[in-house]
């Protein structure tokens, strides 16, 4: 990575009206391995509210939409998200 490269950001909103199996979110994490094995992918849920945030690299919008929108939970309406483009405008030095 290096300053101007830019990935995509996802933060997940749990809807509160429906409850997800631990079948649904396996199948989340799945999915979401076989994503982070093509790519930069970091992600987790939060401690402190119902939701997450993954950041991960794509070709642009478009493809980080398909991305997002072909989650397990995100097609079944578990959860709702919101994208945005970041630009790396600051990195640290690797040791």
């Amino acid at each position: 990575m290096k300053k101007g490269d830019k990935l995509f950001v996802r933060i997940d909103y749990k809807n509160p009206d429906l409850n997800s199996s631990p079948k649904d979110f396996q199948e989340h994490v799945e999915y979401l391995n076989t994503i982070a094995s093509e790519r930069y992918f970091v992600g987790g849920g939060f401690n402190n509210t119902k939701g997450g945030m993954i950041i991960y690299e794509a070709k642009d919008i478009k493809e980080a939409k398909a991305i997002a929108e072909n989650d397990p939970l995100i097609k079944r309406n578990f959860f709702t998200y919101e994208l945005y483009e970041w630009e790396l405008f600051i990195l640290s030095k690797s040791n």
